[in-house]
């Protein structure tokens, strides 16, 4: 059966689309401007206090790293929104509100911190504001749905959350990247094949 909304209530939906629309554009130009702030602090805040060169070649290198950076990232952002959860689970509502919460915490986010003088990060930010997001709408869902918590799963990508934060939290726990970072890990990878039955001398496998 085809149910057809009132020509009002169609209108009112369209009108809120582009309230949201305008509303996302808006946040998204404040956002890049306090995110290039953020990360212009970052970029300067130890060459400027060690005072090695002035501050007009300080000033044009940051430039140029920043457009580099802007110009040649890898995606990092569209890898963070598509591996955090299944937005084929969600309705488009739904998703705009989603994005539209986390623009708002990261305009006041990164604002507070770049105000105050504190150290963040803008990839951080907009993964765990992301899974917040998320989370809340999801759990939103499951309760008017009449579900349990163990649907969870289904609008959130597990897997790919706790990829993404453990990375965070690794090369936090690493700090300075190294060539031999993973010398660490290399032996207990190896044992545990070995232990676990796994021919080391090689050999001639089949498929039946």
């Amino acid at each position: 059966m085809i149910i057809a909304l009132p020509l009002s209530s169609r209108l009112c939906m369209g009108d809120a689309y582009i309230l949201m629309i305008v509303a996302l554009i808006g946040l998204a130009a404040i956002d890049l401007i306090v995110g290039v702030s953020n990360d212009a602090v970052n970029f300067l805040n130890s060459a400027i206090g060690s005072k090695v060169i002035t501050m007009r070649t300080i000033l044009i290198v940051a430039s140029i790293g920043i457009a580099v950076g802007a110009i040649f990232s890898s995606g990092m952002m569209e890898v963070a929104r598509k591996g955090i959860f299944n937005p084929q689970f969600f309705t488009m509502p739904e998703l705009m509100v989603v994005f539209l919460a986390v623009m708002l915490t990261d305009v006041i986010l990164l604002d507070l911190y770049s105000t105050y003088g504190l150290p963040t990060s803008t990839t951080v930010s907009i993964v765990f504001e992301l899974l917040g997001a998320a989370i809340a709408v999801s759990l939103f869902k499951i309760s008017q749905n009449g579900d349990t918590l163990l649907t969870l799963g289904d609008y959130i990508n597990t897997g790919k959350a706790l990829a993404i934060i453990a990375g965070i939290l690794l090369s936090a726990f690493i700090r300075n990247p190294t060539l031999e970072v993973g010398a660490p890990y290399l032996l207990a990878p190896i044992a545990a094949a070995v232990l676990g039955g796994t021919a080391i001398s090689g050999g001639i496998g089949s498929m039946t």
